[in-house]
């Protein structure tokens, strides 16, 4: 009897394995034949991705620091660990910025985000907004609050000119809106707006004064307690080199208790200020969930803080300074005319060129990607078609890029020609 038990027990363990086999085989393809999309070819290959110098509008080059940082392994979103980096993240804005707003802290989005979060906390139906126009992102305002049911006015500049206090004076004592909204930085047409008296002039009127720094912040001035702006960001992708996918934001007081003042809660949960403020420790209150924050997002953007810190802003704002005047000899040097016309209107990032007569832009901007592996880009919105459009930003701001893209472009004039007309 032992005998049978033992030789039945070693029968069974031997066909075992042929027996988890063919029910696997037949599980297999009962699951095969349910499914009607095969796997997709391209994902079944290595990722490829071409090197290339970024310089375009943005996105730019990152650095190897940063890359290293976004790929440190996760940690929780609530970890002590994480919370501390959001709170090094939190100082490194307010160097940025020049502020000591406590509500200081980064979206979970790009840019594009910072904005629509800045004015969606502020704006509610039957608000009277003014938007500054002059480029793409002042359309972009204007756009995103007639959405929120607000009353919104434009004060317009042809692409390529700024504002002066006169202007905004004007705009606000004609329409009284509780918030003017301008560009720093218009990476559309290349204008850096002065920003010098109007938070004063803003307040005077009993308004509030946001500032879209993405295209401007770590490459041209910018105090925003001094110069008594109200609301301030910026993306990360552009002079801090990281990855796109958060965007500094900070809110003065004054801000604060008008969105405090609200009659009704903001239309996003997602970018409601009140709850991303506690969850980023903003308002002394104990921290509490709100959204699964983009981890490895933080971890490079405070790194790329990390190396403004490092650099220091005055360095920072001369070095894009020096390069973009390089840059912009260079290109009059090869007979090309700058689209800003003054100097001082020039934005240090992200310099303009009208695209020279009888070429196509594409053609030279194809030419660059091709032969040079050089992203720069034509216009956008209203500059579309009209100009070439070149970032010189954070570790991309070089002279050697400078020399880089002056050479290309020499080359691009001498071989894309359409016409001689």
């Amino acid at each position: 009897m032992h005998c049978a038990a033992v030789l039945g027990a070693a029968q069974a363990a031997s066909t075992a394995p042929l027996l988890r086999a063919r029910l696997l085989g037949i599980a297999r393809h009962t699951m095969t034949s349910l499914l009607h999309v095969p796997p997709p070819q391209g994902l079944l290959r290595p990722l490829a991705v071409p090197e290339r110098l970024l310089l375009g509008p943005g996105p730019s080059n990152v650095p190897t620091r940063i890359l290293a940082a976004s790929g440190r392994q996760l940690l929780g979103h609530m970890h002590p660990e994480v919370l501390q980096v959001m709170d090094e993240i939190k100082a490194g804005i307010q160097y940025a910025f020049q502020t000591r707003n406590p509500l200081t802290l980064a979206i979970s989005g790009t840019g594009h985000c910072a904005m629509e979060a800045a004015l969606l906390n502020l704006l509610e139906q039957g608000d009277t907004a003014l938007v500054a126009i002059n480029g793409i992102w002042g359309q972009r305002a204007a756009e995103i609050g007639r959405r929120l049911g607000a009353d919104v006015h434009e004060l317009l500049k042809p692409p390529g000119e700024y504002f002066t206090p006169g202007d905004i004076e004007e705009g606000l004592a004609q329409h009284k809106p509780s918030v003017l909204f301008i560009t720093h930085g218009e990476s559309s047409t290349g204008v850096l707006q002065p920003l010098e008296g109007l938070g004063q002039l803003c307040h005077r009127y009993g308004c509030l004064l946001l500032v879209d720094a993405v295209a401007s912040l770590g490459g041209a001035p910018i105090f925003m307690d001094q110069q008594e702006i109200d609301i301030l960001y910026t993306g990360s992708q552009k002079v801090l080199n990281v990855p796109p996918g958060s965007a500094p934001i900070s809110f003065s007081q004054r801000a604060r208790e008008k969105m405090l003042r609200r009659k009704t809660k903001p239309q996003s949960f997602y970018l409601d200020m009140a709850w991303l403020a506690n969850y980023w420790g903003c308002d002394g209150e104990p921290r509490r969930y709100h959204h699964t924050a983009p981890i490895n997002s933080l971890f490079s953007l405070r790194e790329g803080l990390s190396m403004l810190a490092e650099m220091g802003l005055e360095r920072s704002w001369e070095r894009h300074q020096e390069h973009c005047a390089q840059l912009c000899q260079g290109l009059r040097d090869l007979g090309l005319e700058l689209f800003v016309k003054e100097e001082k209107a020039r934005l240090p990032t992200i310099t303009t060129v009208k695209v020279p007569e009888g070429y196509d832009w594409k053609e030279i901007t194809a030419f660059l990607m091709d032969t040079c592996a050089i992203e720069i880009a034509g216009g956008l919105g209203p500059t579309a078609g009209k100009v070439l459009r070149i970032g010189l930003m954070g570790c991309n701001s070089t002279r050697s890029n400078v020399e880089r893209v002056l050479g290309a472009l020499r080359d691009a004039l001498g071989r894309c020609r359409r016409s001689r007309m």
